[in-house]
């Protein structure tokens, strides 16, 4: 029995101090997960088997794909998710490593502040990242991409290549955006939720 007791306070590790931060954890974050593993891989998976380009050349279409995706959404997004899931993992590493529970983090203000200062790195992350997808796929995907070929052969100069499912991607590109939005909207609440819980806390003691 003793034993159960003390692996409890290890679970409650597991949970944000904040309602806000609670809701993001379990449910959004579970939700962006399922979007983009299972959803993503639905729109974008064969997307490089059927890019075409005029003349349908193997090696132009390869070298127009590149150009056209210098990095795959899905690993671009997969990336983007681990990265702002690393501060939150760090600090509630170091929560377990001092034992530290939802109150003292409420309590002591060492605590508080590493906190919040996982919480911006999140919302630093998430703008980075909005910033980087929009220069790196637009916020519209078009039926027809112009590849410059010139490098690869004289002859191609610049050629038209069809992306396959544009209006889909665009739905789904929309998608990432908004969920990156809601994320920082969330992060800010979850840092004023925490300030109005300590304040609170610190009255009524």
């Amino acid at each position: 029995m003793g034993g159960i007791n003390n692996s409890a306070p290890g679970l409650r590790l597991l949970r944000p101090p904040t309602v806000i931060g609670q809701f993001h954890t379990l449910f959004f974050g579970s939700v962006r997960m399922f979007f983009l593993g299972v959803l993503g891989f639905a729109v974008y998976g064969n997307e490089a088997l059927y890019f075409s380009c005029d003349p349908d050349k193997r090696e132009l279409n390869l070298f127009c794909y590149n150009q056209f995706r210098p990095i795959t959404p899905q690993v671009f997004w997969a990336l983007q998710l681990v990265t702002v899931l690393v501060p939150g993992a760090v600090f509630h590493l170091y929560a377990a490593c001092k034992n530290i529970d939802q109150e003292e983090i409420l309590q002591r203000p060492i605590y508080t502040v590493f906190y919040i200062i996982s919480v911006l790195l999140r919302i630093i992350f998430e703008v980075i990242a909005f910033w980087l997808q929009s220069h790196l796929f637009g916020f519209q995907v078009h039926s027809l991409y112009m590849c410059d070929a010139s490098a690869l052969e004289k002859t191609f100069n610049v050629t038209k290549c069809m992306v396959p499912e544009h209006f889909e991607k665009t739905i789904f590109l929309s998608a990432m955006y908004t969920f990156t939005v809601i994320t920082v909207v969330l992060c800010v609440a979850e840092i004023f939720e925490l300030l109005c819980r300590r304040s609170g806390y610190l009255t009524s003691h």
